[in-house]
């Protein structure tokens, strides 16, 4: 038994390709089936997201390893309907521990683009749920599943690959939270309706702010943030008369011109009675006068500040991911110890099978032999002696084959196994 694994992802392919082969869970179900059919599969589970599509396959036979490896690219080819020879470079195929070691950092996000993010687990734990659910598991695939989650969570807990902000959204949401402690006495403006104050707004949910204010050129854009948040909606203009409200601007538009100059945070300040103010400006150009950071108990952070603070904790996380390759290579050397005592199974079943089958024959022969009146004790005798020269035969001639090839460790392992002493 062998597990391998067919692959593309975000190094290997742009989104170009990746979206020609991804599988959106609504035909997993289906594509799960039509590989299951194949002769050389014994199991199989299929994880896709938008930034890799893997193919996790388990199979009987050492002896099918090229085979099968061509006949996956082509059943991936057939489904997706395109031609194998333009993305032959785009594909990566991994086979044994390499494949165990890979599957494992990828659930434990060391392969993701953006190292240690958590999301990936998520998705490799519904990838294994889609395989049991429509029963492509093999008995090895399942316990491999079982050792890489046990695995994503040692990383997690041994190591410091989750703990540090990796993403500007997050880190805008941290700083945050590192300048003031208590935010459910808080309110946040938002100001923008963009992919970026979504994500922040996204981050923002959980801290239970008290009040949050959507500013945007136009309602319609800021009515999906508002729900995310029971946030109030004004508009640009009403900035100026509600700034001195809140005590966290998060801000990020396509204005030309700054939105948010010194003398109006000079008159908020005012208002505030010098209140401490958090300005978050992640716009290019910028949405925030640069001055206003001269104020007092004014903080202004810039996108710049940001991308500093995750380019260093990128750093610690590479470190740890380092450190996670030490559990990885251990625990997938424990998988396939336990792999390959699946594949002697087999071979012992039928070492016992053909020492039942010895004695059931000499155990006939001797029946018979008393059933005409021969000797009992000569039969006994008989049998003891047959009985002990056909099943020490086999052992004896593989000894005597590992001596005369001066297979030393094959010997000492045979003569180990056979209970004799040097």
């Amino acid at each position: 038994m062998s597990i391998s694994i067919l692959g593309v992802n975000y190094k290997t392919a742009p989104v170009a390709i990746r979206e020609k082969i991804a599988f959106p869970n609504e035909i997993v179900a289906k594509a799960l089936y039509s590989l299951y059919q194949h002769p050389l599969v014994d199991g199989c589970v299929i994880l896709s997201t938008c930034n890799r599509t893997e193919i996790y396959v388990s199979y009987q036979h050492a002896t099918d390893y090229l085979r099968l490896k061509q006949s996956v690219k082509n059943w991936l080819a057939q489904y997706h309907h395109f031609d194998l020879q333009f993305y032959q470079d785009c594909f990566y195929w991994y086979e044994g521990q390499e494949a165990v070691e890979h599957l494992m950092s990828v659930a434990s996000g060391i392969d993701s683009m953006i190292i240690g993010e958590p999301q990936i687990l998520g998705q490799v734990k519904q990838a294994y749920q889609f395989a049991q659910k429509n029963a492509c598991l093999s008995i090895e695939l399942a316990k491999l599943f079982q050792k890489i989650f046990h695995v994503a969570k040692l990383v997690r807990t041994k190591t410091n690959i989750g703990e540090n902000t990796a993403s500007v959204a997050y880190a805008t949401c941290l700083t945050a939270r590192q300048l003031f402690t208590d935010t459910k006495q808080l309110n946040v403006m938002l100001v923008g309706a963009g992919e970026m104050i979504e994500l922040i707004s996204r981050y923002l949910k959980p801290h239970g702010f008290n009040h949050v204010i959507v500013a945007n050129r136009t309602r319609e854009k800021a009515l999906k943030l508002a729900s995310l948040n029971n946030a109030e909606i004004i508009s640009l203009p009403d900035i100026a008369n509600r700034l001195n409200e809140v005590d966290i601007v998060i801000s990020s538009t396509a204005s030309p011109l700054p939105i948010i100059g010194k003398g109006l945070v000079e008159r908020t300040m005012q208002a505030r009675n010098n209140k401490k103010m958090l300005f978050i400006d992640l716009a290019v150009p910028r949405d925030v006068e640069a001055e206003i950071d001269k104020l007092d108990n004014v903080y202004l952070y810039t996108i710049d500040d940001l991308h500093k603070t995750v380019a260093k904790n990128l750093e610690q996380r590479a470190i740890a991911a380092s450190q996670a390759q030490y559990i990885i290579q251990e625990q997938a050397e424990h998988f396939i110890d336990w792999l390959k005592s699946r594949n002697a199974v087999a071979f012992i079943k039928q070492y016992r099978s053909n020492a039942e089958t010895i004695k059931h024959q000499l155990e006939l022969k001797a029946l018979n032999a008393i059933n005409q009146g021969a000797n009992i004790n000569e039969v006994f005798a008989e049998f003891s002696h047959k009985l002990t020269h056909k099943l020490i035969h086999a052992p004896t001639q593989t000894l005597l084959q590992a001596a005369t090839h001066n297979c030393d460790d094959c010997f000492e392992i045979l003569s180990k196994g056979l209970g004799l002493k040097k």
